[in-house]
């Protein structure tokens, strides 16, 4: 069989996330792989083309890993009829403008979130995409990973019972870049360039929200600039005029209708005492688990114990060692990878992508309301998008 070869401009490449998730760790595995298997036992190759705005640092990773095609040109790259996808992983603020141009041309595109800076643009986006028919996929890698993969599976079996509520916790401490260097970009932190936990995260825990349990239907929020001052690459001292945490109470219509409590703690300011850098616990009638991103563990209704609050007395519960490892039964690749080899068999089939550019908007509604509820102190309902 004859493999067919899907080129892809890949813009934004020299960001944390673009160099790392997206072509370290998928399109150059699934290149030397040999391609992704279709369902008829075809090949398709990919073959990156690397965009960014420093020449100097995108020839240098071209350099690095042998890839021959290079450009600081995003509107030429996205003009090029041999370019079938273009992915985005650049600022916020210009991403909304890359996938408009991109799905115009009649790109089919591939992007990180949000996918833009309001909810009007986001829903514009996604009437584009209905009118245009191209493929496109917003990166949903959490869903992916072990840890939620088995979580979802527990639901999946019914193993909670009804579920009452979801807990959540992310974040670590992002050094402030005066003494030791921040491990995150510095746009993160200017409200002006599209950064903020609240824009960043609230996206990443609707569609988390949406593929474990159920629709958000109403959120409280509270966010909080706790770090007023941070340095950037260069050493210089800047103001930190974006939300570097942010606290949220979201109302979630459970498989049945029940209502679900989720709350979900996401900071930047944050020291980290638990296992992994998020973690996630489910409780219903029946059972709990806690799942971070590879392990997940479970306590079912019979092996729970019956513990007494007695303050005068030292704990001697192993709490911990109550609950039991949820096996994976399977072998699990790279989640930001395994949703890429996904896209592309979408793109070959010519049908949509399951977590699309409607499931982005609801993704930047919610931060939208998130933002608003802290803003005017209060509950903040959302209503459904309809294209």
């Amino acid at each position: 069989m004859t493999t067919r070869t899907l080129r892809i401009g890949m813009n934004g490449i020299t960001g944390r996330m673009g160099y790392r998730q997206h072509l370290v760790r998928s399109i150059l595995p699934i290149q030397e792989q040999g391609g992704v298997t279709l369902a008829d036992g075809s090949k398709v190759q990919v073959e990156p083309i690397l965009i960014g705005r420093r020449p100097d640092a995108v020839e240098e990773i071209a350099e690095r890993h042998g890839i021959e095609r290079w450009t600081t040109d995003l509107e030429g790259t996205i003009a090029d009829p041999e370019v079938d996808i273009i992915f985005d992983a650049s600022m916020t603020s210009l991403r909304a403008a890359t996938l408009t141009a991109a799905m115009k041309a009649g790109k089919h595109i591939f992007t990180e979130k949000p996918t833009a800076e309001t909810l009007e643009e986001a829903i514009e986006l996604a009437r584009l995409r209905q009118q245009t028919g191209v493929t496109a996929g917003v990166v949903h890698d959490k869903l992916y990973l072990p840890g939620l993969v088995k979580l979802r599976r527990l639901v999946d079996e019914g193993f909670f019972g009804r579920i009452l509520s979801l807990r959540g916790e992310f974040g670590y401490w992002v050094f402030e870049g005066d003494v030791q260097a921040a491990q995150r970009p510095s746009w993160n932190y200017r409200k002006e360039d599209g950064g903020g936990m609240t824009t960043d995260m609230f996206c990443h825990w609707n569609y988390v929200l949406e593929g474990i349990l159920g629709n958000v239907k109403s959120v409280v929020a509270k966010t909080v600039t706790h770090i007023p001052t941070r340095w950037d690459e260069k050493g210089a001292e800047y103001p930190a005029t974006a939300d570097d945490a942010a606290y949220g109470i979201f109302e979630v219509e459970g498989p049945s209708g029940e209502e679900i409590v989720a709350q979900i703690n996401s900071s930047w300011a944050v020291r980290v005492y638990r296992d992994e850098l998020v973690e996630f616990q489910v409780d219903g009638t029946h059972g709990s688990a806690v799942a971070g991103l590879r392990k997940c563990v479970a306590q079912n209704r019979a092996h729970t114990p019956k513990p007494v609050w007695n303050p005068d007395l030292p704990v001697t519960e192993p709490f911990r060692d109550q609950w039991l490892e949820v096996p994976a039964n399977a072998d699990l690749d790279n989640g930001f990878k395994l949703q890429w080899e996904e896209f592309i068999r979408d793109v070959v089939a010519g049908r949509e992508h399951r977590y699309d550019l409607l499931s982005a908007a609801r993704g930047v509604q919610l931060a939208e309301a998130g933002l608003a509820s802290s803003a005017e102190g209060r509950r903040v309902e959302l209503e459904p998008i309809s294209l």
